[in-house]
């Protein structure tokens, strides 16, 4: 009976838990738990009675709620029908409207076409043109021109078909004039300054007397990483200079690509070096033939000088060879002509090595010179080889070390094999003079002591 009472108190509990959830059952006894089953079930009654009651109230209100809304479906599906009518009248009325402006538009159509693909082209001359530094903004309305002649329902006003007129007008007047204007330069430090800048045309700018350029991607004005020669630069500083009058100035028809390129272009000194160790053998074997060449000029000069002198003077003189050799004559005035003979041979002979002297060194100089200009080309190509073995022949960079100085080696060898060759014919002849006047003086003397000889033997 315990065990009966238990389950039905669980029962109970189980089927009021919705509604008893929140509460403590509180149970003294048997009698108790059976009156609570008894009043919660009497609870329940009432709220499913509640709950019925409720649903059918509920259930008219949906049925209300469903008819409002198939009113309003009504209501909105005529809308539809009145919105899709008074649509396809409107498409009506466009297309009428569209017809209409083409008939008046007429060939004005056409021009609308043209004036469409200049602006797109002048905008692409301008966005290129040096001019564009001095007029900014140009490239900006263009683009919008262009955009808006795009649209089939914007039409170009007078205003700004003149407007473009104007700016073809002004880029054709701009390009054959020079101009000044204050622009913003960035220098090769980083620094921006503010300065005069003069345009030539559409070709060049130059501002504090050297070029600079205009970078047409970024829009600014910069310095050139490296000036192109001297006598450009001076003509640039003439034309900032001059107030009136004409100016030879070099333009650079690219609008300052080949200005940029400069900075690629190989100074002297920078092309020394891409010889490598063949080429500095070779320019210091220049060298030394051309102090050997000047010194043997001057010390020859000197002394043929001294031997014409020497011809108007009966009285020998020790400081020039044919002095020495007259010494020798007057020494023996008194042997036979062939003894006499003998001994200027002789006295010839030993001034021979001193006027001779260092000029068979510059001969082999210009002889070596060459050999090891075609030594450093070997060694040029051998490097070559080695790049394209390593690093093949997609990039020419790696091969341009070799090549460089196997054209560098073989223009230095005959650069100095060439001067160096006219240099020793200098050389050779001035010696040649002098020996050739000693050879004269002393077939001269031996002629006269031969004479006298027999004037005195008869």
């Amino acid at each position: 009976m315990k065990q009966l009472a238990i389950f039905v108190a669980t029962l109970s509990l189980v089927l009021s838990a919705s509604t008893q959830a929140a509460e403590e059952i509180d149970a003294a006894s048997l009698s108790d738990l059976l009156q609570m089953v008894r009043e919660g079930k009497v609870v329940r009654r009432d709220v499913n009675a509640k709950r019925e009651r409720d649903f059918v109230a509920d259930k008219s209100k949906q049925q209300s709620e469903v008819n409002s809304a198939k009113r309003q479906q009504r209501e909105q599906e005529a809308l539809s029908e009145r919105l899709e009518n008074e649509f396809e009248r409107n498409e009506t009325k466009i297309a009428d409207l569209d017809e209409r402006l083409k008939k008046r538009l007429g060939s004005l159509r056409e021009l609308f076409g043209v004036l469409q693909q200049v602006s797109g082209d002048t905008q692409g001359v301008f966005e290129g043109s040096i001019v564009s530094a001095e007029f900014p903004g140009r490239t900006e309305w263009l683009a919008q021109f262009a955009q808006d002649m795009g649209k089939s329902s914007k039409l170009a006003t007078i205003e700004e078909i003149e407007r473009l007129w104007f700016e073809l007008q002004r880029e054709m007047t701009e390009s054959g004039s020079i101009s000044k204007f204050t622009g913003t330069v960035n220098k090769l430090n980083g620094d921006v300054s503010e300065q005069e800048i003069v345009r030539i045309g559409a070709y060049n700018l130059i501002s504090e007397g050297v070029y600079i350029v205009y970078d047409i991607d970024n829009k600014v004005l910069k310095e050139l990483p490296a000036q192109p020669a001297d006598r450009f630069v001076d003509s640039a500083a003439d034309l900032l200079a001059a107030t009136s009058g004409y100016v030879p100035f070099a333009v650079d028809p690219t609008k300052g690509q080949l200005l940029e390129l400069q900075q690629f272009v190989p100074t002297l000194e920078e092309r020394a070096h891409q010889g490598g160790t063949p080429g500095y053998v070779i320019i210091g074997l220049g060298i030394v033939a051309l102090l050997l060449s000047l010194e043997r000029i001057i010390t020859l000069s000197l002394v043929a000088g001294r031997v014409r002198a020497q011809t108007k003077n009966t009285t020998p003189s020790t400081s020039n060879p044919l002095g020495r050799v007259l010494q020798i004559y007057q020494e023996n005035k008194t042997v036979d002509p062939e003894t006499l003979q003998l001994k200027l041979d002789e006295a010839i002979l030993k001034e021979q090595p001193a006027l001779n002297a260092r000029i068979s060194f510059i001969k082999i100089i210009s002889m070596v010179a060459p050999l090891l200009g075609l030594l450093g080309t070997v060694i040029g190509m051998i490097i070559t080889f080695q790049a394209i073995t390593l690093f093949g022949t997609g990039d020419p960079k790696t091969m341009a070390g070799g090549i460089s100085q196997a054209l560098v080696t073989t223009v230095l060898g005959l650069v100095v094999a060439i001067p160096t060759v006219l240099l020793h014919s200098i050389v050779k002849s001035r010696s040649d003079v002098v020996l050739h006047i000693l050879t004269e003086q002393s077939a001269g003397l031996i002629a006269e002591h031969a004479e006298n000889s027999e004037k005195t033997g008869s």
